[in-house]
């Protein structure tokens, strides 16, 4: 695994970006420098030890975990998370969720110390995928990926509601809002709005919607290794069977 520093619009606000090698996973550690409270995107349950190691040198109160959607390609960490650092899970309201502490939607927002996330409703890799604006950066899930985009196959996807989030919601945004994506399988980090408007040969300003859907029709991918373990599990919010009552609200 790694750590990334990387650049932030806000100089009141700080990111670290975390890589899983195992699924490819990008997760955001976001943070008020002036409260010290903190929000992870989308962990990873290999990964906690790590995370809350980087969260206690840090001196940060990890106030939330916050799910871009139901993942099929690994195990969220958001209940060890709970369970250890008292932090509050948050998933889309249509994710079928039951161990949330509390089920947002698009056009909501919430409250990280002086500042706020605002959700942002991009659903099409799956029916409940969300992205989270933080001053000048979007944090896209599996919606829009650097150069690419999640599959549309499984999980209730759907490729034209996903080019309708894409060119509705995320192209709206200003060009230069940093992308930080939900994965990335050739070491890239960050992009901008403007460079995938410009650049993904999927999504671009020159793929009509007849396009995408033909691209998307045609990819043949094959099911995501683990998608039987991480299903099951992350509606749990990682939490075993046997351990899942503990985490049901």
């Amino acid at each position: 695994s790694r750590v990334i520093a990387v650049s932030f619009p806000d100089t009141t606000m700080q990111i670290r970006q975390l890589f899983d090698p195992e699924s490819s996973t990008f997760s955001y550690l976001v943070w008020d420098n002036s409260t010290r409270e903190a929000a992870l995107i989308d962990p990873v349950q290999s990964q906690v030890h790590r995370d809350i190691q980087l969260i206690r040198e840090l001196r940060l109160i990890l106030k939330y975990t916050l799910e871009t959607h139901v993942h099929a390609d690994h195990v969220t960490g958001s209940g060890v998370l709970r369970k250890t650092l008292n932090s509050i899970v948050v998933v889309h309201e249509d994710s079928q969720t039951k161990c949330a502490d509390v089920q947002i939607k698009g056009g909501d927002f919430i409250p990280l110390g002086t500042k706020r996330i605002n959700v942002i409703n991009t659903p099409g890799h799956t029916n409940s995928d969300i992205s989270y604006l933080v001053h000048g950066a979007v944090f896209t899930g599996d919606s829009l990926l650097i150069r690419g985009c999640g599959r549309t196959d499984f999980q209730s996807g759907n490729a034209s509601l996903l080019y309708q989030s894409v060119r509705q919601q995320l192209f709206t945004l200003p060009g230069d809002t940093l992308v930080y994506p939900g994965h990335d399988y050739q070491g890239r980090c960050c992009s901008t709005i403007a460079e995938e408007m410009a650049h993904n040969p999927r999504l671009g300003l020159d793929k009509s919607l007849d396009d995408f859907v033909d691209i998307m029709s045609n990819l043949k991918l094959a099911p995501p290794k683990h998608i039987h373990e991480a299903l099951p599990s992350n509606l749990r919010c990682g939490i075993s069977g046997k351990d899942s009552a503990m985490a049901v609200l």
